[in-house]
């Protein structure tokens, strides 16, 4: 029965969740599967990852053969370097003490580099987030300056619009009886059409 190391999808629509699976190749993507082996989820940054690295070398040197994506992932976790490392210790070229120690010191250089990763996620995070703060201020402080031009603009006009009102209380009457003369002879036009 050929074995594969494969993902089985998961999650919903557009945010997807994948089990990482031993299954035999001719089952169904999401299907039947004789061991799941660990979880793959891409939606994070970066992607989370956990895998049972024993269980997966001993699929490995039984002959499972995984998809490139999960050759991708065993190799990211260091499951392909411990089936490498088990094979070298079977030839006889290194003792098993030697292998763990090359896995472990493997493992704490990868652990680093992901730290530093997540790390740099959060400091550009954090910079983003003060830039975006700063940019807010500077509209803030753009607004409040427009709204003094404004309240200047409006004691300008106030100035202006005094006089055009002490014009207009200067002659209301004129204006009044101009319009009583156009309403008398509307009237007047209509009876006589």
């Amino acid at each position: 029965m050929p074995v594969k190391i494969r993902l089985q999808r998961h999650g919903k629509k557009g945010k997807p969740f994948y089990w990482i699976v031993a299954a035999d190749a001719r089952s169904k993507r999401d299907g039947k599967y004789l061991e799941k082996l660990g979880i793959y989820n891409p939606n994070t940054n970066p992607a989370t990852v956990e895998l049972n690295i024993d269980g997966a070398v001993t699929w490995l040197q039984n002959g499972a053969q995984p998809t490139d994506t999960a050759r991708a992932i065993l190799s990211y976790k260091g499951a392909l370097l411990k089936n490498h490392l088990a094979g070298g210790v079977r030839k006889g070229a290194l003792t098993e003490d030697q292998a763990e120690a090359k896995f472990n010191a493997w493992l704490d250089d990868k652990g680093s580099k992901v730290v530093a990763k997540t790390d740099g996620l959060a400091k550009a995070q954090a910079d983003a987030k003060s830039k975006a703060l700063e940019a807010e201020k500077a509209v803030n402080e753009a607004r409040a300056a427009a709204a003094v031009v404004v309240e200047e603009v409006a004691e300008e006009t106030e100035v202006v619009g005094e006089t055009v009102e002490d014009v207009v209380e200067e002659t209301p009457e004129a204006s009044v009886e101009k319009t009583e003369d156009v309403v008398e002879e509307t009237p007047e036009k209509k009876e006589e059409a």
